[in-house]
């Protein structure tokens, strides 16, 4: 049951919860742009005086990148606490093109319960939230029923590069029941989610290579192979025209959906014209068998990122390229490896490249999938907190992206991961005009304060 007090708190305190929001989101913490080296580092120190100052045991971790914020609720572990972490990040994406925002990105602006702003849904409102929430019961003198760590990073918009060392060094007072990351999305305020499954990803990069230079498409065309040509045959071999992915082994370790999930995907609001608009396309295109919602999130797919090849300036030069180069990334589905896709991949792009162009393959970066038990103890504690805090029956979630550190940290800690997004889908993440809406914000705290007895009952 939701405490009155805490509950008083957060409605009294409600406005001034706005103001830590929109004071946290001027910050231009950049990560991947290194001008705004010095306003990253500052966010993180406003984050570490802010934490001390609602009664957290806080300070900076430097990393060779941005610092890690490391807060807890604790000096020395309660030995019958249950440990929780809690993760998010203080740095955020680049704001370009600017000439598409409709107000300035790091000048937060408040319009019909929705607040504009660089990072105000990725990620700062989210873990902002939490932080409130603890804040609740600290000032009304409220016991927290878990002990808590906050790990916030500089580095999620750039990859993460450092949280994996800074996990395997610190790991032993990380030691912990579980991870709560919200950093993620829900349907709508009517489906607040539990998001139990991610898309793992493989990426890699080709390039066809014919003649050792341009050459004149009027004197040598006709004689030569096209390696742009070459190249778009190669890769419409791909994929059949019902969208399955035409690689020999591919789906080998795939996990079908299960009844179950399937009729809780089924749950989710969809409109086929609604998403259609939403994307702004005539039609939608995916594997046959399989609903919109499943296509996106539940099944592998290999798409091309991009495509380089020969004359790109004004006007027309008539050559036959010397090479094209394409950018190709997997995504994948429990229990797909990306070593042993990109595996087959190559291996089906070397069988089926013609004798005429030279073919060669670089692996990139890959992630692998992750999966939660949608129907564990923690998972029910979770989806009961949700329908508290939000008035709704909560939904469960597979997502079609991949977050790279959910798998580090159930891998480096051998803990389970929680993920209670507070995003909605039209937040405009990564692009302009991010917005969070206030109730989303203010129902996150609600969902805070009631995750934690929620999940003491079953730790």
């Amino acid at each position: 049951m939701p405490n009155t007090q805490i509950e008083s708190y957060l409605r009294d305190n409600q406005q001034r919860f706005i103001d830590l929001l929109c004071e946290h989101v001027r910050f231009p913490s950049i990560s991947a742009q290194a001008e705004h080296r010095k306003d990253v580092e500052a966010c993180a120190g406003w984050l570490v005086t802010h934490c001390k100052k609602i009664g957290l045991q806080a300070r900076l971790c430097p990393t060779p990148g941005h610092p890690v914020v490391l807060a807890r609720t604790f000096t020395t572990p309660a030995p019958r606490k249950p440990h929780y972490i809690v993760y998010g990040h203080y740095d955020v994406q680049p704001v370009d093109p600017l000439d598409l925002w409709s107000s300035p990105p790091f000048e937060p602006v408040v319009q019909k319960g929705r607040l504009f702003g660089r990072g105000t849904s990725d990620n700062k409102g989210q873990h902002l939230a939490h932080l409130n929430a603890v804040e609740a019961y600290l000032k009304t003198g409220t016991e927290l029923p878990c002990d808590l760590t906050f790990v916030i990073e500089g580095e999620e918009e750039i990859g993460s590069n450092h949280l994996a060392d800074f996990l395997q060094k610190n790991r032993q007072s990380l030691k912990c029941q579980g991870v709560v990351i919200s950093d993620t999305g829900m349907p709508s305020l009517k489906h607040p989610a539990l998001t139990y499954a991610l898309r793992g990803i493989a990426a890699l990069g080709i390039q066809v290579t014919g003649p050792d230079r341009d050459l004149h498409s009027g004197i040598y065309g006709g004689s030569v192979e096209n390696p742009a040509m070459a190249l778009c045959q190669l890769l419409a071999q791909l994929r059949d025209a019902d969208g399955r992915i035409a690689i020999p082994g591919f789906y080998d370790d795939v996990v079908p959906l299960s009844d179950y999930e399937r009729e809780q995907l089924a749950r989710l609001p969809y409109s086929e014209a609604g998403y259609k608009k939403h994307l702004g396309v005539k039609a939608l295109f995916g594997e046959a068998g399989f609903t919109a919602g499943e296509q996106r999130s539940a099944r592998p797919t290999l798409e091309i990122n991009g495509l380089t090849s020969g004359y790109q300036g004004e006007g027309s030069k008539t050559i036959i390229p010397s090479w094209a180069k394409a950018k190709l990334t997997c995504r994948l589905v429990p229990n797909q490896k990306p070593e042993k896709v990109l595996q087959a991949v190559a291996a089906h792009l070397k069988k089926i490249c013609p004798p005429t162009v030279r073919l060669e393959i670089k692996a990139g970066h890959g992630g692998a999938p992750f999966l939660f038990s949608p129907d564990g103890p923690k998972a029910k504690a979770a989806l009961r907190a949700l329908e508290s805090a939000f008035k709704h029956p909560a939904v469960l979630l597979r997502e079609g992206g991949s977050i790279p550190i959910v798998n580090e940290f159930q891998r480096i800690l051998k803990t389970d991961v929680l993920l209670l997004g507070l995003a909605l889908p039209d937040d405009n993440a990564h692009s302009p005009n991010e917005k969070f809406d206030l109730a989303c914000y203010t129902q996150g705290m609600r969902l805070s304060t009631q995750l934690w007895p929620e999940l003491a009952a079953v730790s």
